[in-house]
């Protein structure tokens, strides 16, 4: 089915941006990520279809300024700011991550899709900004926990 595939696409997407967005590799992770369908040589989208997909790329260009905003707070040298900094990233996008996860729920239901995918789905879709400050953060310790050469 065409919908599934178009959110588990947007799934992935989501969960991947944070790693293309810091210029690194995509860590592996424990949540399964879904391949790159096919795009399957069907009709045309739907108006519903097409202004879904507008949706869901108006949320990657979203998820991706989340990303920039937690590196530019993360890279502060005051570490009690920078995390009062993130915990309000994270507070201000997750209201928007909710509300693009309950428009694949009216969505995906529209369409029928098995609501076991659906949910699996929109809790993804729901752990975007925890996931993306878990690993920048990691990445942004990661340089202060390796202890500098020592020239001999």
């Amino acid at each position: 089915m065409r919908l599934v595939s178009s959110i588990a696409a947007v799934a992935a997407l989501a969960l991947t941006t944070p790693a293309f967005a810091a210029g690194q590799a995509a860590a592996p992770s424990s949540a399964p990520q879904a391949a790159p369908a096919p795009a399957p040589a069907e009709e045309d989208d739907s108006p519903d279809e097409a202004a879904f997909e507008a949706k869901a790329e108006a949320f990657g260009e979203r998820m991706e300024a989340m990303v920039a905003e937690m590196q530019a707070a993360a890279g502060q040298a005051d570490k009690t700011k920078a995390k009062a900094d993130l915990d309000a990233i994270q507070a201000k996008y997750q209201t928007e991550v909710d509300a693009f996860a309950e428009a694949v729920n009216t969505f995906a239901t529209s369409q029928a899709a098995p609501a076991e995918q659906v949910a699996m789905a929109m809790q993804q879709i729901k752990g975007i900004p925890l996931q993306a400050r878990t690993e920048i953060e990691q990445a942004a310790a990661a340089p202060a926990a390796a202890p500098p050469a020592q020239p001999q």
